[in-house]
């Protein structure tokens, strides 16, 4: 049994958002998620993938010029268990990107985010085509001196916290940005240069299940 042997299956909110709740490093869902994708390896559910709208939409569409206002989502939140082959993570993300091929054709693209502050710079989704377009130093990510609670800027602004929110700590590390064309010809209207992959090391933003590599000296 292996990576091939994997079932995607769409699941139920609540299937997913338990399972992201349990599994996912941050231990929270996002409440914008609306395609819930189980994977399924020998009978169980070992991973979970939710896509839905950005939360930032206005001002994610212009990253692509000529962007229709539905015509994009966003892979909101991944997380799969250790029981899971070697290469499960591309081969799951890219089923799940054929299926919204062929049942949503209006999709041109996919945005997502690697958390390089506390989880990974997003080799899963190089391994799966996705284009590095975006790596900066995290000011979204902030955590609450009272309960140690890690928060991002917009959920803040729904809270309606951001005065606060503007006092707590920002966490060390960096928000790394890629998009996979489904449709490839919309790769010629990004507004942002593609980087390669280098780029991560150069400016230290390299970090796999929350840790940084050892710099040899």
């Amino acid at each position: 049994m292996g990576a091939k042997d994997l079932k995607l299956k769409t699941i139920s909110s609540k299937l997913a958002n338990q399972f992201i709740k349990d599994t996912h490093y941050s231990g929270k869902v996002a409440p914008n998620s609306q395609l819930h994708f189980g994977v399924y390896y020998e009978g169980g559910l070992h991973g979970v993938m939710q896509y839905g709208p950005s939360i930032n939409k206005k001002g994610t569409v212009n990253l692509v010029a000529g962007t229709g206002f539905y015509e994009f989502c966003e892979l909101n939140r991944m997380a799969f268990d250790d029981v899971l082959p070697k290469n499960s993570e591309s081969r799951a993300i890219a089923i799940s990107l054929k299926l919204i091929k062929k049942y949503a054709p209006h999709i041109k693209w996919v945005i997502s985010f690697a958390d390089a502050t506390s989880c990974g710079d997003g080799a899963i989704y190089r391994a799966s085509g996705f284009k590095l377009v975006g790596a900066t130093a995290n000011t979204a990510l902030r955590q609450n001196p009272d309960n140690g609670e890690v928060m991002h800027t917009i959920q803040a602004h729904h809270k309606m916290i951001a005065g606060d929110f503007r006092k707590w700590k920002p966490l060390q590390g960096f928000q790394i940005k890629y998009i996979f064309f489904i449709d490839k010809s919309c790769e010629q209207n990004l507004t942002l240069p593609v980087l390669p992959f280098s780029h991560l090391e150069k400016i230290g933003a390299r970090m796999y299940k929350g840790k940084r590599p050892t710099v040899v000296k």
